[in-house]
């Protein structure tokens, strides 16, 4: 008998494609996910769906609701506030040593990473903005040297993506971000390790703030629809 289970590759790709979307704002926070849905639009069958959707629930990024039905989570203030916390620790400290160790060539990179932030800002694009993001913040920790920093982060990152997806989709604070990333990377290019660390922390309590507002404000909804009017894809070489 001919073995039904999706190739391994197969459910990965599933389950990277669907964390993915999660994490840049593409399936927001209470939109009611199916295993039919989910597989026309990914053109698979329903069996890697729904292996997908198994690790997706224990992971936390996705939740029952009623009886049968599964929805993208609510995001959780609590882990969501000890997640910030270790990153506004971790940020401070890459900061500090970025600003010991910077190089030469840490004023053009900067500046590209800068300049393509508010190019991200102008495009009105939420998944563009996160990666924006991410990369900047990404460079600070390469220029620590602490790759303990870079590694912990990595594994910060999918719920920290989840959780800027929330606030950015409602608050228009990004522009003023980027003038905060333009702070803190200046004072790391000036070799101001002081400077360095108090922007970089303040950056993050701002954010910490806006986003406990912001969960104070968004209700969960019913959000089929809203996640039928946002396609999406397996990842290129499926």
């Amino acid at each position: 008998m001919r073995d039904a289970s999706p190739p391994p590759g197969l459910v990965e790709q599933v389950y990277s494609n669907l964390l993915e979307t999660i994490c840049s704002g593409g399936l927001p926070q209470g939109t009611r996910l199916t295993q039919e849905w989910l597989a026309e639009r990914l053109h698979v069958s329903r069996q890697p769906v729904i292996q997908a959707l198994a690790l997706l629930k224990s992971q936390g990024f996705v939740c029952e609701i009623g009886r049968r039905g599964l929805m993208v989570a609510p995001l959780d203030a609590e882990v969501v506030r000890s997640v910030y916390a270790v990153r506004g620790a971790l940020d401070k400290l890459a900061a500090r040593e970025a600003a010991k160790t910077a190089k030469s060539d840490t004023d053009r990179r900067g500046k590209v990473i800068i300049a393509n932030g508010r190019k991200a800002l102008a495009s009105g694009s939420i998944a563009r903005l996160i990666a924006a993001d991410v990369e900047f913040h990404g460079f600070i920790y390469e220029l620590s040297g602490n790759s303990i920093i870079n590694d912990t982060m990595e594994l910060l990152w999918f719920r920290l993506r989840y959780a800027m997806s929330a606030y950015l989709r409602h608050s228009d604070w990004a522009d003023e971000t980027w003038d905060e990333h333009a702070a803190i990377l200046q004072a790391i290019l000036n070799h101001d390790p002081d400077r360095a660390e108090r922007l970089a922390g303040a950056h993050v309590e701002t954010a910490t703030v806006l986003l406990r507002d912001e969960l104070t404000r968004i209700e969960t909804f019913d959000g089929t629809e809203a996640g039928r009017r946002r396609p999406f894809a397996l990842a290129a070489g499926t």
